[in-house]
């Protein structure tokens, strides 16, 4: 959603910044209680050559598209939402927060109609993978934030490389609920975002080559997000929704400290707790807090709302699918009472993403793993359900119906078309 990060009137920089008052903040502002029913979604586009799928494609092509879009908007937005640049060119479209699954879906639509003509006016198409299946990785996009995080990352490995520049995801946002309990409730809406994360994970998953052959994961976006600094990218703890998220986010390494005068300086194992603690290499602000937040990257981020980001991208227009069965899910009492007990089996699993549990299943076996099918089979099913109660449009229905009947029901995720074409 592009209603910013959190509600207006936070805290006033020229306030001083002590642990007490950020844990506070942390707590009190990620779960916002207004705007029940809204909707929100992110869609990644990787761009190819029509002509030439393995060619490089220059950043200025990229940056082309944008000014492209709507006859040259220089401010990034477009008819309903917003349009930027991913550090590998890769193309971002925001919608606003919408009132419901099919205002989302339609405003959607209509801003990528318009992106999909800029990118065909210049020779470009989608990359209907979450990963680029042929070309190195390449960072085009120069700034500030993208140069720190590469650096940062680069002390770990190439997985952030791989992540920044060659990915793509669906990003759902639902409200966080209500003060009370029950499944409009915050509490409950944050634990059913983390129980079924990895039915979305293995469902969707449709990244499963690397270099032009299988990488052995359905899910390779998914599997390097699991390689890159864990204390920013692993699911939240369990606990009062608040207090975990502050002590999550005060325990992560700073990826960066901005400056006006030259590239923003990458700190080595300094958290934000200790920062705060500290006061060095400077005494860190209100605003260094909430540009922190931006730089923390768990499957379930809450913004106000909650963000799940563990879904691949997707071709053609299935990432509406995965909105529509997202939203389905949160926005019908009965669906969401079905899918937690749905997934029963895989909470038993454990709730971080470690070696072994259901996560790393889902990235790496898809719905071909017998109990993520077994529980993606019925999260779906109750989705469409609710689709109708919910009274969303019989096309949006369909094409949900039209997915369960391809994949879901056949144990199979985009990713296993991909592999057939790769097999023959």
């Amino acid at each position: 959603m592009s209603d910013g990060l959190f509600p207006s009137g936070s805290a006033d920089d020229r306030e001083p910044l002590t642990l007490s008052a950020a844990e506070s903040y942390l707590a009190t502002t990620a779960f916002d209680t207004g705007r029940p029913g809204f909707v929100g979604a992110e869609v990644e586009w990787l761009l190819a050559r029509r002509d030439d799928p393995v060619a490089h494609v220059p950043g200025e092509l990229s940056q082309a598209v944008l000014a492209g879009v709507d006859g040259g908007l220089t401010k990034g937005t477009l008819r309903h939402g917003r349009i930027s640049l991913e550090a590998g060119g890769a193309i971002k479209v925001t919608s606003p927060p919408s009132p419901g699954i099919d205002s989302c879906l339609g405003r959607m639509s209509v801003d990528l109609d318009e992106v999909r003509r800029a990118v065909h006016q210049y020779g470009l198409r989608p990359v209907g993978s979450a990963l680029e299946p042929w070309r190195r990785v390449r960072r085009t996009v120069d700034n500030p934030r993208y140069a720190a995080m590469e650096t940062f990352f680069d002390r770990r490995g190439p997985a952030g490389r791989w992540m920044m520049c060659a990915t793509s995801s669906v990003q759902v946002c639902v409200d966080a609920g209500l003060p009370y309990s029950g499944w409009l409730g915050c509490r409950r809406r944050w634990v059913l975002a983390h129980a079924i994360g990895p039915v979305l994970v293995a469902a969707f998953a449709n990244s499963p080559v690397r270099h032009g052959r299988p990488t052995g994961w359905k899910s390779t976006r998914q599997a390097i997000w699991q390689q890159l600094d864990s204390g920013r990218v692993r699911p939240v703890s369990a606990g009062e929704p608040g207090e975990a998220w502050a002590r999550y986010a005060l325990a992560a390494d700073v990826m960066c400290i901005r400056s006006t005068a030259g590239p923003w300086f990458v700190p080595r194992g300094l958290s934000f707790r200790d920062w705060i603690t500290t006061a060095s290499p400077r005494r860190p602000t209100w605003s260094d807090l909430r540009y922190h937040l931006t730089t923390l990257f768990p499957p379930v981020r809450p913004r106000g709302y909650l963000e799940l980001r563990m879904i691949d991208g997707q071709a053609g227009d299935d990432w509406a699918v995965a909105v529509a069965v997202t939203a389905g899910l949160f926005g019908d009492d009965r669906a969401a009472e079905q899918a937690f007990e749905a997934t029963e089996r895989l909470r038993a699993t454990g709730p971080d993403a470690s070696p072994g549990n259901c996560w790393q299943r889902a990235a790496r076996d898809g719905l071909g793993d017998p109990e993520l099918a077994a529980a993606a089979l019925d999260c779906f099913v109750s989705a469409y359900a609710a689709l109708a109660r919910l009274n969303v449009s019989r096309d949006v229905r369909d094409r949900v119906a039209t997915f369960i009947e391809r994949y879901v029901s056949q144990r199979r995720c985009p990713a296993d078309d991909v592999l057939d074409g790769v097999r023959v």
